[in-house]
């Protein structure tokens, strides 16, 4: 079909030469890495023709406001090349990416860092670096655009999702799944521009990969193309061709690796170390860029802001189109886009809580779950649901919950396929773009697989929920490669990172709550395959959100603490009522999120723990319990994998029983006795 392709005088009045707007890009990259002494120059050189065709002619953005959700998204998941986005982002005007900023690349507290960092850097929409991450959050991202514009409509949601990637994205394993998941749902609004130089910090890529990346793409369903990354009416073409195809594209854009820089260039050498003062001046000479470092001559600045400032009437036309919907859409809009939660959830939530504590179920938690699940999407209709291949076993899927098709975004469920790493890396992309709560579901020994991405969701504070189920060898006979036993701790060990692992299901509906409720924290609620009694019949406070508390307190004085999480709280609670009967006086605490629990005060602490000897139990390797229990406390739990048989077998061969506990118990207590404590 005839295409009509935008121009740049179409776009802005300009008589500079890209050739000129490119080489500034070239430059502010090579001059900030060279002051830095370290970085990245040879993709910015390289791509800085691309970047600036997509730039000046398709993106859609406004830098006098960032967060503009109908803006198109630009990802570089080629993070090491960060300096030509801060390049682009200074260029067109973002107030905070001053020149003075740029000359403080890499530098403590610059909005320059090594690689881009969502948050930190107005502008960028996800923190890259580890490769290929960009490129699988941005099919997350672009998945949200077109269930958004399914749902509101073309007049609010109508862009498109950009991603600039190196060979290294397309080496990384999480790239097949992203593909794939992309090439399925048909995610037309999503064009991958391929930095397709040849080069890896080893040397040519033909060292170490052969595949042909355009038949690898087509046979995910994806529309192909090769074109001269340095022909900028090439690139121009392709991508405005692109633009209307019904599929995913990927564009490879042939080009030289620190393009300019006459000895180095096509090189490995030119990619992470500064060019050095000779090799910049001949740079400089080979490309007629004759202006000292970091001088940009006024005509071209003020075509570049010219660049930026062709947004301001798209956004004011889309900000007038919202003024025009109805109250109630235009609210509804708001509401998803900013992330609240409506007063319905919350009385969804208070609802489930209270039955759960008056019917006192013997459930799992993975089914209590699922009834918190039933029970919330109706009140809170941006919760977007999904699940790596495992939806009757970790049941994250709403009763009349329809899913997510290529020919119909309006379900509220994602099947994600065998694809946990896509999967997480997906949901980030979704939170990103805003306007849904994404969650999904997968076993707790397959966060393995997707831990990449949840470290950087920790790193970004992105509100994701992940519902990881069979968390412990209580699932039985599958065996040690399903036995999540070193999780919980390597889960625990990642910053900004909730851990809730449930008791029962009152202890799941509140772990459901904060997790709803952390806006700049992700989530991962840990659930039982095999039933557990309901432990509360209270539900007046969440106990949960204090991350520990006592639920049983002796009548006396404490001879023990016995401290438990999950599947295991009940067997302390057993184990408490045996040492009653001999007299031996048991406080039992439920832990179910370390990380809340620290946060609390030390009185509240000290309060909870109290003094006398204390006991740790989970069906998990012990590592951080150590601060929980002292010097002198005793951990009953996993010293390594488990075994394939029934959960009750298991138990008692591993020696998590309440006769166990209970011995330990003894032992303690008798000690603290013999001291006359």
């Amino acid at each position: 079909m005839p295409v009509n392709i935008p121009t740049p005088s179409a776009i802005f009045e300009t008589s500079v030469p890209h050739r000129d707007m490119a080489n500034t890009l070239r430059f502010l990259a090579v001059d900030a890495v060279e002051r830095a002494r370290s970085g990245h120059p040879g993709m910015p050189m390289g791509m800085a023709d691309v970047a600036t065709v997509l730039f000046s002619r398709f993106l859609k953005f406004d830098p006098s406001d960032p967060a503009w959700p109908d803006r198109d998204r630009f990802v570089l998941s080629a993070g090491h090349g960060s300096m030509l986005l801060y390049g682009l982002l200074h260029l067109t005007g973002y107030p905070e990416l001053t020149l003075e900023e740029v000359k403080s690349f890499r530098q403590w507290g610059s909005k320059t860092p090594g690689h881009p960092e969502y948050g930190h850097t107005p502008g960028v929409e996800t923190t890259t670096g580890p490769l290929g991450q960009g490129l699988a959050t941005a099919v997350g991202m672009a998945l949200a655009e077109r269930l958004a514009h399914a749902r509101f409509g073309e007049e609010l949601v109508d862009h498109h999702t950009y991603v600039i990637v190196g060979d290294g994205c397309l080496m990384e394993g999480i790239s097949h799944e992203a593909i794939s998941l992309a090439g399925h749902l048909k995610l037309s609004r999503l064009i991958v521009l391929f930095d397709d130089n040849e080069i890896s910090i080893d040397g040519s890529t033909s060292l170490s990969c052969s595949d042909d990346q355009l038949a690898r793409f087509a046979a995910s369903g994806w529309s192909t193309r090769r074109v001269d990354g340095h022909d900028r009416e090439a690139v121009a073409t392709a991508i405005a061709e692109e633009l209307a195809t019904d599929r995913p594209s990927l564009i490879a854009c042939r080009t030289i690796i620190g393009f300019g820089a006459p000895n180095r260039q096509g090189t490995e050498k030119v990619h992470g170390a500064p060019l050095g003062a000779e090799e910049s001046l001949a740079a400089r000479e080979a490309l007629a860029w004759p202006h000292e470092p970091f001088e940009i001559p006024p005509e071209i600045r003020e075509a570049w802001l010219a660049v930026g400032a062709r947004g301001k009437a798209e956004h004011k036309a889309w900000q007038k189109r919202l003024r025009q919907v109805g109250e109630a859409e235009r609210r509804q809009f708001e509401d998803a886009v900013g992330g609240r939660l409506s007063d319905g959830l919350k009385r969804a939530l208070a609802d489930i809580r209270q039955r759960f504590a008056s019917d006192c179920p013997q459930i799992a938690t993975r089914q209590a779950s699922q009834q918190v699940i039933n029970a919330i999407v109706s009140a809170q209709p941006n919760l977007l649901g999904g699940s790596a291949d495992l939806t009757h076993s970790n049941l994250t899927q709403a009763k009349g919950l329809q899913p997510v098709q290529a020919e119909d975004f309006s379900g509220g469920y994602i099947h994600y396929g065998v694809r946990e790493h896509g999967m997480a890396a997906a949901m980030n992309g979704i939170a990103l773009h805003g306007g849904y709560i994404p969650f999904g579901g997968t076993f707790l020994a397959f966060a393995d697989y997707s831990r990449p991405a949840i470290r950087l969701a920790a790193l970004m504070g992105l509100r994701v929920i992940h519902v990881m189920t069979h968390d412990s060898i209580g699932l039985g006979e599958d065996g040690p490669t399903h036995q999540p036993v070193e999780h919980l701790a390597a889960l625990r060990a990642i910053p900004n990172l909730l851990v809730f692992r449930p008791a029962d299901a009152v202890e799941t509906a509140e772990a459901w709550e904060c997790a709803l409720a952390a806006e700049k924290q992700p989530s991962i609620i840990c659930l039982s395959r095999q039933a557990l009694p309901t432990l509360r019949s209270d539900c007046g406070v969440n106990g949960v959100a204090l991350g520990a508390y006592v639920l049983f307190e002796p009548p006396a004085e404490r001879d023990v603490t016995l401290i438990a999480t999950g599947s295991e709280v009940s067997i302390a609670v057993e184990a408490a009522e045996l040492l009653a009967k001999e007299g031996i006086r048991a406080a039992v605490v439920s832990a179910p999120c370390f990380e809340l629990f620290r946060r609390q005060g030390p009185v509240y602490r000290r309060a909870v723990l109290g003094t006398a000897p204390r006991i740790g139990i989970e069906a998990a390797i012990e590592a951080d319990w150590s601060r929980l229990l002292g010097e002198d406390g005793v951990f009953i739990g996993m010293g390594g994998f488990g075994a394939s048989a029934p959960a009750g077998d298991l138990y008692r061969e591993f020696g998590i029983t309440a006769a166990t506990i209970a011995e330990a118990a003894r032992q303690l207590a008798s000690e603290k006795r013999g001291q006359g404590l």
